[in-house]
């Protein structure tokens, strides 16, 4: 996405006014995709239909759609198993955006199309915890600031450790719920059969172990925040869940048969291109549309190191070292620009602290010990040709194993079961990699 910003709405100053519409396969064989209504779009399976649907019980030509004021005028044109709106047979109806119409097995929504969101970049150098000097931030923190005055449902996507999280949190500092509290779950982080309970609580006896109830982040967050991390990793049952969840305001603990109201504001983040598990039929259209009302990228570290200095200065300031943005400079600062930051914004808080620690007594940023380890990838791998064949490829192999890992872990800051989610390595047999390259003890925890 080439703009920090998208809006499927009105709802936030500065939106576009009257914004297209486009019609989305919600479900079906074709889930994911969608066209644009202009004048008029056509849905059917001939490969002349502006929407081309592959579901054998849709007629070659099945409807038309229409802009009508405000509204859109659908059409059943003559289709052999028909159109339903509501339960209901259609012939001819105007219905409103966010209309579902449902064409043999396939279900499809009238949609805002994306619309990228124009404002000036903030006066500010901070929001929250965030701070920069670039422009690019500068017009995210412009986005994030419309976004905190109002009740708008925000996605938040960017890379690993370019602080998403930090993001979420500070809308909620800066918005009316400031007083409410704030959840945050990571969803990418807990398996199927417990994420439904964290999310969404359970009662006594609801499952082996479950000797007593549990509210969910939803109940918890009641008044407030909910923040869902990583929802690109949610499985469809969930996702179908946290659909009832976010459009109703509704939950129903685990095993139980009561639903409970809630007044919870949702924020959602993602590493992964949500628009793009969609089109894969990887995450559902309708889920997505719900929370992506306003969707914010957040950029990697490397597209704007003029930010270093002032993250760098903000980080030193919490430890307690003084150190204001025009001293970050010299040839820490160099190592500093210099790195490609696979990690991001967590990734150079790691090398500070790991700076701090390793120089006690430093009274500036010069004096630091600052060490940036090289991408895995920009360390020549050792080439034995000294070494038979078979014992030449097993020391690069075992090079590679040793740098991949420990690149991993120092991005995910230790945390096995991110690696192992990240590498796709099952965790015993990682936990097993990682004692063999000595970058964990022997006796590390086996949670």
């Amino acid at each position: 996405m080439s703009t920090v910003a998208t809006v499927h709405s009105e709802a936030l100053a500065g939106a576009p006014r009257g914004a297209r519409c486009q019609l989305v396969v919600l479900d079906g064989p074709d889930v994911g995709r969608a066209a644009a209504i202009g004048a008029a779009l056509t849905v059917g399976t001939d490969a002349a239909c502006g929407l081309k649907l592959t579901d054998e019980r849709v007629s070659a030509r099945h409807l038309s759609l229409e802009p009508d004021g405000a509204r859109f005028l659908v059409r059943d044109l003559g289709s052999t198993n028909g159109t339903l709106y509501e339960g209901s047979l259609v012939r001819e109806l105007r219905v409103p955006v966010g209309a579902t119409l449902k064409l043999g097995r396939t279900f499809v929504r009238i949609q805002p199309q994306p619309e990228p969101l124009e404002v000036a970049p903030s006066q500010s150098r901070r929001f929250g915890d965030l701070v920069a000097e670039s422009l690019a931030m500068r017009e995210v923190f412009a986005v994030l600031e419309l976004a905190a005055a109002s009740e708008v449902t925000v996605l938040v996507e960017g890379e690993t450790g370019t602080g998403k999280e930090l993001a979420a949190r500070a809308i909620h500092e800066a918005s009316p719920r400031r007083r409410g509290p704030f959840v945050a779950v990571d969803c990418g982080a807990l398996p199927e059969s417990l994420l439904e309970s964290e999310l969404f609580g359970h009662v006594r006896g609801a499952f082996t172990g479950a000797s007593q109830g549990r509210q969910g982040a939803f109940a918890r967050a009641d008044r407030g925040t909910l923040f869902l991390d990583e929802l690109g990793a949610v499985s469809p049952q969930v996702q179908a869940r946290l659909l009832r969840a976010v459009e109703e305001r509704t939950i129903r603990p685990v095993g139980s048969d009561q639903d409970r109201a809630l007044d919870v504001r949702i924020l959602a983040a993602s590493r992964l291109d949500l628009a793009t598990r969609v089109a894969e039929g990887a995450f559902r259209p309708d889920l997505y549309y719900r929370l992506s009302v306003v969707r914010v990228t957040l950029p990697p570290l490397r597209a704007r190191r003029e930010d270093i200095p002032a993250i760098a200065a903000e980080l030193l300031r919490r430890r307690g070292l003084d150190a204001a943005p025009p001293s970050i400079a010299g040839a820490n600062l160099d190592k500093l620009t210099a790195h490609s930051w696979p990690g991001n914004v967590r990734e150079l808080r790691n090398v500070v602290e790991r700076a701090l620690a390793l120089t006690p007594g430093a009274a500036s940023f010069a004096e630091l010990k600052l060490s940036v380890a090289p991408l895995a990838g920009d360390e020549p791998l050792p080439m034995r040709s000294d070494l038979p064949y078979a014992e030449a490829k097993q020391a690069l192999l075992h090079a590679f194993e040793h740098r991949y890992l420990r690149d991993l872990v120092e991005r995910c800051e230790g945390n096995v079961a991110e690696v192992a989610r990240q590498s796709g390595i099952d965790r015993k047999h990682l936990r097993s990699l990682l004692r063999r390259q000595g970058l964990i003890p022997d006796a590390a925890d086996e949670e």
